[in-house]
């Protein structure tokens, strides 16, 4: 109960569940399109019973649908994008990438809504590119070629996502409901209907092939997608910039926590310190719309 009712605890709770994303991804035995499938689908069905048990209406414009539709295509490329990135490169540096979408966001803002950057988030960016270069190193032809496609994999999740933001925000304008419960849903199964036919045209089979697998990709599409994701966005309308801040670190740090510990990634101490260079620059550079989603 004391999870229900406190958004703060809400918001850490949701974010380390999502933390868990990679981890999912990197246990099963299935292919990264399948594994994407799989979450949109789970997490989209259960959102759907949710909508129906509610009785919430899809009530909603031509406008709307037309931008879920974009919804749909850059979300299905985040997760094509970043699944093949978690294989290459692990759970903690591909999720620490997917996170450069608040650089990309902060683009956006500039070139098509005319904003200006504050200067710290101006300072954030060659940061950042300081602590990726800590990370992978500096002399990129030196980096096996599976390493380098994880990194460009990863910095193409954060472009797609960043994508789905700005639509989704854009599907979200005027809304008169607090959680988009019903927008997730539809970007979920359209999500899963792409990514099925994705899968149709790489070859690769939607078949499940063994108890644990189905147990890993259950968990990802209803514990990772569809519990983190509301306990998220229910928090956020509630709680201070700083703790939504915080919180939008939370993940990327818990998952490099879980490449560790699970999947045995040795950490040199350059490594780390790029890494805490990189999530500094992330929070600075989310400073101006860290309660937006």
């Amino acid at each position: 109960m004391q999870l229900l009712s406190n958004p703060t605890l809400r918001l850490f709770v949701g974010a380390t569940m999502i933390s868990f994303s990679p981890v999912w991804v990197k246990l099963v035995s299935v292919s990264p399109t399948t594994s994407g499938f799989y979450r949109v689908f789970f997490g989209g069905l259960a959102l759907t019973i949710f909508l129906l048990v509610m009785r919430q209406r899809l009530q909603l414009s031509k406008r709307v649908w037309l931008v879920l539709f974009f919804s749909c295509i850059f979300f299905a490329l985040d997760l094509w994008f970043w699944h093949r990135s978690i294989n290459y490169i692990g759970p903690g540096l591909s999720t620490l990438l997917a996170n450069f979408q608040v650089f990309f966001m902060m683009l956006a803002g500039v070139l098509l809504l005319g904003q200006r950057p504050r200067p710290i988030q101006m300072i954030a960016v060659p940061l950042a590119l300081v602590g990726l270069g800590m990370i992978v190193g500096f002399d990129w032809r030196s980096l096996p070629i599976d390493y380098r496609l994880g990194v460009m994999f990863g910095l193409l999740t954060a472009v797609s996502y960043a994508g789905y933001m700005l639509t989704m925000r854009a599907a979200r304008t005027g809304s008169a409901h607090a959680l988009p419960t019903r927008e997730v849903a539809i970007v979920s199964i359209g999500s899963a209907a792409l990514l099925g036919l994705s899968a149709m045209a790489e070859g690769v089979s939607l078949a499940i092939p063994t108890l644990a697998d189905a147990s890993f990709l259950l968990a990802y599409g209803l514990v990772s997608h569809c519990t983190g994701l509301l306990f998220i966005a229910s928090s956020l309308p509630k709680v201070t910039t700083t703790e939504a801040g915080v919180a939008l670190l939370l993940q990327p740090t818990l998952s490099f926590v879980w490449d560790v510990l699970f999947f045995g990634r040795p950490m040199t101490t350059a490594e780390f310190a790029g890494a805490a260079i990189a999530l500094l620059a992330i929070y600075l550079g989310s400073r101006q719309s860290s309660k937006q989603i």
